[in-house]
């Protein structure tokens, strides 16, 4: 289906809207994944407040210029989506991760976090084992609780010495 220019304007227009607030922007290649897979994979990035759309990459080139994502210009290359969240960072690099390692059709090409292009796997492997914000001050309540277990442990032991 081919759009018109007013189409095209509006695509940018609200893409723009909603990558400017996004915390990063994941690229990947999905040649080879069936429909049934897309829709699959689109319910699971709703569920977790990703989004995720398949755009021209003449349009999606528009649509980063002039933002932190302008480096992902030289990867909008072939048949390629692009999942991106306002919430937290890594939730699109971990849905699109699970979901290669259960079809093995997706390729991820590359991801843009606070301005800067990963390429490697194991930057986009940082990028999605990024701890959410809930997760972040479960560990640090863990930590305190630990840290002060450890604390008493020690002054007992100081006590215990020095009768």
């Amino acid at each position: 289906m081919s759009l018109n220019i007013d189409q095209k304007k509006a695509i940018v227009t609200e893409m723009r809207t909603l990558i400017i607030n996004a915390l990063s922007i994941i690229v990947a290649d999905y040649r080879g994944i069936t429909v049934n897979e897309m829709t699959a994979l689109r319910k699971m990035c709703r569920e977790k407040g990703v989004y995720i759309r398949v755009i021209p990459n003449s349009l999606m080139l528009r649509i980063v210029t002039g933002t932190n994502f302008e480096s992902i210009k030289h990867i909008l290359v072939g048949q390629i989506l692009i999942a991106f969240s306002t919430e937290h960072p890594g939730t699109p690099a971990r849905i699109l991760r699970s979901f290669y390692k259960e079809k093995s059709k997706l390729d991820i090409k590359a991801a843009n976090f606070q301005g800067k292009l990963l390429i490697e796997k194991e930057q986009i492997d940082l990028l999605a084992n990024l701890p959410t914000y809930n997760e972040a001050i479960e560990r640090l309540i863990w930590l305190i609780k630990e840290a002060s277990i450890i604390k008493l442990i020690r002054v007992m032991k100081i006590l215990s010495s020095q009768k």
